[in-house]
């Protein structure tokens, strides 16, 4: 029996690109003949009843928007059975019989208890900065922040050589390197310090003062938010070297701004190959996209941990060091 109606929904952390997704989740499936309910607020619009449906009017002019509109809260009602239970009345009180979710780990999570309960069908879009979901190669909004947060660090490395400092720079990561190592590699950076690796900040501090020693006159060290705090990070190598060091932290500057080129024609592609997943009956599955062809993950699989070999943390890593 044909598919009548669906509903998409952002859950998490937002990510550059959840809109270009939602665009193309609304408009493929409307060409489809299927109606589309937007979910407000993630989980806590489905168990709130805080939803409409969407048209082609109701994408126009987002595909090029951070953020999203559907906006994305936590919500820890949908931990619970009573949670659980009016979200499931919501679903069928308005016919809905497949639904998008569009997210990370944890939204993939939720759905995935949510379809073993109940059989609702959910099919995961996987947008999360952090790259950091198991089995999938590349997430909606990891090639947006890796852009923002090089150009920040472009911008500290004008400041640093003219200044001849030290700069230690955190990014997002509270268990993956991803970015750190994406960043650290592309602006040139001296170190890196990720969750994933052991490092020892006297190693570190020797390789700056050898280096000052040769007439080098700024470093730049990136760390990721799960392995250190840049201002104490920063604190230390002072103490350690005397030399100068600053720390900046960016934030959830990396979260926003407008999805790169990459991020969107992703987002657009996984976004139709979610509505084509329920149509063709395939349940509990994220979509993903590898070496240019679209692949389906199990829910199961991507809700485990990611090993950081899978994204050639190491080598990575042992390049940058190669390169200092």
């Amino acid at each position: 029996m044909a598919i009548k109606r669906i509903a998409v929904l952002t859950t998490g952390g937002d990510a550059p690109g959840m809109n270009a997704a939602i665009r193309a989740v609304v408009r493929y499936a409307t060409n489809k003949n299927i109606e589309v309910m937007g979910v407000f607020r993630g989980w806590w619009g489905l168990i709130n009843e805080e939803m409409k449906l969407f048209n082609h009017r109701s994408v126009a002019g987002i595909i090029n928007q951070g953020g999203t509109i559907l906006k994305t809260q936590r919500c820890h009602e949908f931990d619970t059975e009573e949670g659980l239970m009016r979200a499931y009345e919501n679903v069928k009180k308005h016919g809905i019989e497949g639904l998008v979710v569009i997210g990370g780990d944890g939204s993939f999570r939720a759905a995935l208890r949510f379809y073993k309960k109940f059989g609702v069908n959910a099919i995961g879009i996987p947008a999360s900065i952090d790259n950091d979901i198991n089995g999938v190669y590349t997430t909606i909004g990891s090639d947006t922040a890796i852009n923002t947060a090089l150009a920040a660090i472009d911008n500290i490395r004008d400041t640093a050589t003219s200044m001849e400092r030290i700069f230690v720079v955190e990014v997002m990561g509270r268990h993956s390197g991803f970015i750190a190592l994406q960043v650290a590699l592309a602006a040139g950076c001296e170190d890196v310090i990720i969750p994933e690796k052991k490092y020892d900040l006297n190693e570190i501090c020797h390789s700056i003062v050898n280096g000052n020693l040769r007439g080098k006159i700024s470093w730049i060290i990136v760390v990721a938010e799960g392995a250190g705090h840049a201002p104490d990070i920063a604190r230390q190598i002072t103490e350690i070297t005397t030399l100068e060091t600053r720390a900046v932290v960016l934030g959830h500057i990396q979260r926003g701004g407008r999805p790169t080129a990459f991020s969107r024609t992703l987002a657009l592609r996984l976004g139709e190959a979610a509505v084509e997943c329920l149509i063709k009956g395939e349940t509990a599955k994220v979509v993903s996209s590898r070496d240019g062809q679209i692949i389906l993950v199990p829910l199961e699989t991507a809700t485990e941990k990611k090993e950081y070999k899978e994204y050639k943390a190491d080598e990575i890593y042992n390049l940058i060091k190669s390169l200092t």
